[in-house]
Parts: C-alpha cells; structure tokens; sequence
C-alpha cells in the first residue's frame, strides 16, 4: 500500500502525455490503470502523528478523472447519501477546472476535504461505479473520494474558501445540539435560510467524532477547524462546554430561551462493552476514552498534553472496524511494542476500510482471527496482565448476514497483554432522552425520527446522525442534516405563515 510519491507523480505525467491530445474512447478510459494514492513510509509514519494518505498529484488526479466514463445513468450518485453530482465534477476535474469541481461538489456537500478522507467510497459512490463492474473489482473503480478531496485540498491551497451566502433574516432562532457532520451541515443550511443560528457543544472543542474519534493521521484536526470556522463566518454562534440535558434541557431551550426549533446530533457517545470478567481492571480503556486521550487532548504530545499517558507495551483491540483500527495504529504511535487486533470471526467479515486494514498490517499491527475474548486477567495490584480467549469457527450467517462465530470447546488460550481497547461500538448517552418528556426512542436509545423529514414526537424538534442511526457514515450523518434542515425550514415558514409562533 506505501507508494511513493515522486514516482506516482512521474507514472501520472508520462500517461497525461500520451492521452491528453485524445478523444477517448470507452475502451480506452477502462485501459487507463487506477491512481495509487501516495503515502507516508510504514517505518517513518509508526513514529508520528501526520496524515498517512498523501493525497493525489495534479497529474495524478487529471488522469484518474479521464477514467470516468461519464454514464447517462450515474448509477455513482445514486450510491452517495447526499447526491453529489460525481460525473459533473470529475468531468471538470480532467479538464483542471478544479475552482469548477469544487462548485459542483459544494451545491451537496459542505464537508469535501472530510468526506473525500474518511468516507467508505468503496460501499457508497463507488460501489456502483460501472468502471468497477466492468472489470469485476471494486478496486479498480474511478477513485472519486481521492478526486474529491484533492479538489477540496487545491482550493484550501489557494485561499479561495468560500462562505455560503446568508439569505435575509427571518426573525427565527435555532438551536443545534452537538457539532459533527449532521449538526454542522444542519447548521450551515439553517443559517443559508437566514435563521439564526445557535450551536451547543459538550466539549471544550467542536467538530464532535471528526475530533474526538478519528486520529490526526486519518483526518488533521486544521481540516476540521476550518469547516467550524465557515460556520462562523456565516453568523453561527457556537456555545461550548454546554452539554444539553445538564446545562440546559430541551424544554428549557425551547420555552425559555425562546427557541422555535432544534435540531438535536449529539452523537452516539456511550462505549459498548464486552461485560465479561476484569473489564474494570488498570489498564482497560474504551476506545472512545483512548482515543479522545490522544487525539482530543492530546495525550501523544508529552510534553503539552492536556492528560497522561497509559505507558502500553502489548496491547490487544477487541473489535474489527474502523473504530478498532483507529485504536491500534493509535498505539502503535504511542510507543506500544506490540499491538494485536482481536476479531471473532475472519478477515472476510471484518467491516473496517480495506485501506485501513492494510495501513495496519504495514504499520504491524497483528490480528488474531477467530479469537473470541473471555476474561480479562489482572495481577494482585488490580493491573491487566492478559486476556484468557476462547477459539472460534465460523457458523451459519447471523441476521446481518455475517457468518456467526462459534467457540470451539477446550480451545482456551492465554495472550498477554498490559492494554486492552475495547472497540466494539457505541450506544446513545441516554442523558438528553432521560431529560426530554414525550421523546420517543426505540429499545437502543435511537431517537426515533420520521424517515422523511427527521422530525421527532416533539414539534419543532429534530434529529440527525449517529443518535438517529447509530455508528453510521460522516455522510449518512450529513445527508440527515440536510433533510432536517429543509424539514425545519418548511416548518418555520408554515407558523410565519399562519401567524403563529413557530415553539
């Protein structure tokens, strides 16, 4: 997976040189190989914490965007949450009208150098990609998240970020609980209407998962930063450390701060846990708790850290997805000697980013397959010193259609460890559910929500994200945003019009 980026770079002119004075034909496009992404060296990047993925050359990214077979159907946009138009802007893209390719993408999505590094193209846009299809390999689909985010990355490069216009005021005010992908798009559409706009955030910092969950390797924290800041230069006001239940409860904000509507993504924060034996243990962490450690408070800078450092020799990750990925190349950064993923099932079933997979195994990272954890083993001092496992084959498919793990009697094994990062998903914090009379939530704390419009029981209340569909997509999240956003327009605009109050 390293590629290195000069000789990516000279790979992508050659071939420039040979098809840029051609009319292609299909044939043609689908012989043009994919572009490799450039990246960090395995042995360099183990030590630090700067993005992995390099990102495309310009010549790179001009001939990925010629194997585009521009398809009548765009079977790509029917694949993206938010309905880019994909062959719009790779279209411009191989022309080098990337001011061009960006004013198509930003008509859908507010968050292109987000998406275009952590959006799972491969089962989204992607997946549906006839240049994938005809060749009967996903890998070799028109990369159009790395397209995206080198469009994205050009027009930060050249300091023409713009700021969505803001449209007349309307005399209403919103509020927006949390400051991840479903509330900033919210936010971003509410404040385009011309309401204004309040966001409320727990933390001491926004940008809710993009900060406290993915790593600075996979997404740099200025990228996100700079997303608040167009919010803010739109006329959003952002209130932090304001954790909504506690600080103020949705009643509260709509009764006596005057709100007329909210749109609640406050995210799936509650950590899952395995409940086996020794989870209480030193030494066991969630890895929402170690994660936000490093990349939140940035514990991996010892000497500016906001909060200590678990000094980690051999770690084990419970789990199989991105979460569990982000965790053990986490702690491999950290200085951990050796840091193994621990999955139940195989490979083949495991849901996390194939490139992220692959990033793992070069940075080395171990994974034992088949592995299900018991008990976790601690010393007289109440420290971790293993995990007590049990061997697993595969059974019949579960309900999701994942072959079940199923333990294989007397297979218990010992692995020693002095970590262990339990990644296993997230439930809803039911603090805003327990402080909110008449929200009504499904039997996992989902808020439950109108499928079209994202309206919760509550009028006037909203709901998009993870608290609405669990561990989901940025781009699902924002997709929701959006609905939301129009659903909440229309709303307002029907009580100004009969005269009403919109609370």
């Amino acid at each position: 997976m390293h590629h290195d980026t000069v000789t990516l770079d000279s790979q992508a002119k050659t071939l420039f040189e040979q098809y840029k004075d051609q009319a292609l034909t299909n044939k043609q496009r689908l012989a043009v190989p994919v572009q490799e992404m450039p990246a960090q060296d395995p042995d360099v990047r183990r030590d630090n914490m700067e993005e992995v993925a390099l990102g495309y050359t310009e010549a790179q990214v001009l001939i990925e965007s010629i194997r585009c077979l521009q398809c009548a159907n765009a079977p790509c946009v029917a694949g993206c949450p938010v309905r880019i138009d994909i062959p719009r802007f790779i279209a411009k893209a191989a022309l080098g009208d990337f001011a061009g390719s960006i004013g198509v993408i930003k008509e859908a999505s507010m968050l292109p150098s987000v998406c275009g590094r952590v959006c799972p193209q491969e089962t989204q846009c992607q997946q549906t990609c006839t240049v994938g299809r005809v060749h009967k390999d996903i890998d070799k689909a028109v990369s159009i998240g790395r397209i995206e985010r080198f469009v994205a990355d050009w027009e930060a490069s050249q300091g023409k970020r713009s700021v969505p216009e803001v449209g007349q005021s309307t005399g209403k005010k919103v509020g927006v609980v949390g400051s991840g992908p479903a509330s900033m798009t919210a936010a971003a559409d509410l404040r385009r209407a011309g309401h204004e706009v309040v966001m409320f955030e727990a933390l001491h910092k926004c940008g809710g998962v993009l900060v406290y969950g993915i790593p600075e390797f996979r997404l740099p924290k200025r990228i996100v930063q700079e997303e608040i800041d167009t919010l803010v230069s739109m006329g959003v006001k952002i209130e932090q450390n304001f954790l909504v239940g506690r600080t103020a409860t949705i009643d509260e904000l709509m009764t006596r701060d005057g709100f007329d509507a909210l749109f609640i993504g406050s995210g799936a924060g509650l950590p899952n846990f395995l409940n086996i034996p020794g989870e209480n243990l030193v030494g066991v962490f969630s890895a929402n708790e170690y994660l936000t450690r490093s990349n939140l408070m940035r514990a991996y800078d010892k000497a500016k850290a906001g909060t200590p450092l678990f000094d980690s020799k051999r770690v084990l990750v419970f789990g199989g997805g991105n979460v569990a990925m982000d965790a053990a190349r986490t702690a491999v950064r950290l200085g951990a000697e050796e840091v193994s993923i621990v999955y139940r099932r195989t490979a083949t079933e495991m849901p996390a980013r194939r490139e992220e997979v692959a990033h793992a195994h070069e940075e080395g990272v171990l994974f034992k397959y088949l592995h299900a954890p018991k008990e976790i083993i601690g010393n007289e001092k109440g420290k971790v010193e293993g995990v007590r496992i049990v061997l697993c084959q595969l059974g019949e498919p579960d309900a999701s259609g994942r072959r079940s793990p199923v333990e294989i009697p007397g297979s218990d094994i010992v692995l020693a460890c002095d970590t262990v990062i339990v990644a296993i998903g997230n439930s809803s914090n039911p603090l805003i559910e327990k402080t909110t009379k008449g929200l009504q939530v499904d039997r996992k704390g989902h808020i439950v929500v109108d499928e079209d419009t994202c309206a919760t029981s509550i009028p006037g209340v909203y709901a998009g994200g993870d608290i609405v569909l669990g561990s989901a997509t940025v781009i699902l999240a924002m997709g929701q945003g959006r609905k939301a956003a129009k659903a909440m327009n229309e709303y307002l605009s029907d009580r100004e019009h009969r005269g009403g109050s919109a609370s």
